[in-house]
């Protein structure tokens, strides 16, 4: 089995190390990721500047673009071969609810899944990578689980339909983890107040102010799951379309007219 990691805080961040340590003694893992931090930068890539590819003393690979730019380029011709599975992580702090829209780590991941790969993102609930060698322990376990389920194609070679997972596991001793819930995404309330400073020259610069606390925390989000001591499990899809509300605007596109061909 090959598991190709990535991430958004970096080649060198703390939680792509510990993952890379869980994840070793599983399969052949081979780390692909950012040169510099690259959070919130969602399923961005690079297209109007070249990205070069250099390997850490650590034996990682590092590329000087984004998380989804890093998986990319290692499924259309880096690698050499097809991983069996992708992982982004383990990320400093949360992406739920509204995260996931805005994160590099799921981007990460979400790229794989693209490709038609099975993918995890992993992230920890809160910033400052305490805990980080049980939110390893975790993510081995998960992976450990799911890995017999990615070999087992049908009887022509196919392989199983792939899969997103957004994991977030709670900054807590291993004994205060209660085990996986599997949770929907919650919301969050509307980002802080944007953050002004003025620069040596007199202009004005906008900060992003920080992410709005949960909004919707209720039972069986992720928000509720990972307060209660549980690691979440949330299965995203890329689908963005409204569903429900489809035949609502049908009549609208009808008023307007069929338009001339």
């Amino acid at each position: 089995m090959k598991i190709l990691i990535s991430n958004d805080d970096g080649y060198q961040a703390p939680g792509i190390v510990a993952l890379y340590e869980a994840l070793k003694g599983l399969a052949d893992v081979e780390v692909v990721a950012p040169e510099h931090n690259n959070s919130a930068k969602s399923n961005a890539l690079t297209l109007h500047s070249p990205l070069y590819v250099h390997r850490a003393s650590n034996g990682f690979r590092y590329v000087n673009g984004t998380p989804a730019d890093c998986v990319h380029i290692a499924l259309t011709g880096l690698l050499g071969y097809r991983p069996d599975l992708v992982v982004s992580g383990i990320n400093n702090g949360a992406n739920m609810g509204d995260d996931t829209i805005y994160s590099g780590t799921v981007g990460a991941a979400m790229e794989g899944y693209l490709f038609g790969i099975p993918a995890i993102a992993f992230s920890q609930t809160e910033r400052g990578w305490a805990h980080l060698d049980v939110a390893g322990q975790k993510a081995a376990e998960l992976v450990r689980h799911l890995l017999p389920t990615l070999s087992s194609g049908d009887d022509a070679g196919r392989r199983p339909a792939p899969w997103l997972l957004n994991v977030n596991i709670p900054c807590r001793p291993a004994e205060q983890i209660r085990g996986f819930k599997v949770a929907r995404l919650g919301r969050r309330h509307a980002a802080e107040q944007v953050i002004t400073q003025t620069n040596p020259r007199g202009e004005t610069m906008y900060w992003i102010g920080s992410a709005g606390p949960a909004k919707d925390d209720a039972e069986g989000t992720d928000f509720h799951a990972t307060a209660q001591g549980f690691a979440s499990i949330t299965p995203l899809q890329v689908d963005l379309t409204d569903h429900e509300r489809l035949a609502y605007w049908v009549p609208t596109a009808a008023a307007m007219g069929a338009g001339t061909p």
